[in-house]
């Protein structure tokens, strides 16, 4: 494995609305002088008998994570608005039966779990563009080895290779 310091960008999340983050575009993590431009491929982990990085497949990777962004970002407005609309309507529910109360319950309970798995999801897009843009992408956070090429391709987000993830998923 060869890995290589490389400079880091801090990126802080700075808090917009209560359980909704800006992204690293909105925080100008991604900013001239930034971005994929400031990645060398050839410092990004492989592991053994792997092709090493190219420039291509670090601009795809880092088109694919900003697109991946945006898209939890609408997701995470919608949910918010239906989340919105349904806590309106749950004040309304005079002369509601009990089923018409569960069924708004349930509702309004599935759009809170969508919008947090969203939450996470971005969240977890996030750190992805900040090591990729700085130190740590490809890197498993809990033995130090490569994650693998083919696996930070499949999965950006990965942050422990398959071995850590295996005994992790064990506990």
């Amino acid at each position: 494995m060869t890995t290589t310091a490389r400079r880091k960008n801090t990126t802080e999340t700075a808090l917009v609305a209560p359980g909704r983050t800006r992204t690293p575009a909105q925080n100008g993590a991604v900013r001239a002088g930034g971005g994929a431009e400031s990645v060398d491929p050839a410092e990004l982990p492989v592991r053994p008998g792997e092709d090493p990085w190219t420039s291509e497949e670090v601009h795809e990777l880092h088109a694919e994570l900003i697109s991946e962004l945006e898209r939890l970002q609408h997701e995470i407005d919608a949910a918010e608005a239906a989340i919105t609309g349904l806590m309106r309507d749950s004040n309304d529910g005079a002369g509601d039966d009990q089923v018409d109360a569960g069924t708004k319950n349930i509702s309004r309970e599935s759009e809170l779990a969508l919008a947090n798995n969203a939450r996470d999801s971005l969240a977890q897009t996030e750190h992805a563009l900040v090591r990729l843009e700085g130190v740590g992408f490809g890197t498993c956070e809990s033995c130090g080895q490569a994650i693998g090429k083919a696996r930070m391709q499949a999965f950006p987000r990965a942050t422990l290779c398959v071995q850590c993830k295996a005994k992790q998923e064990r506990r």
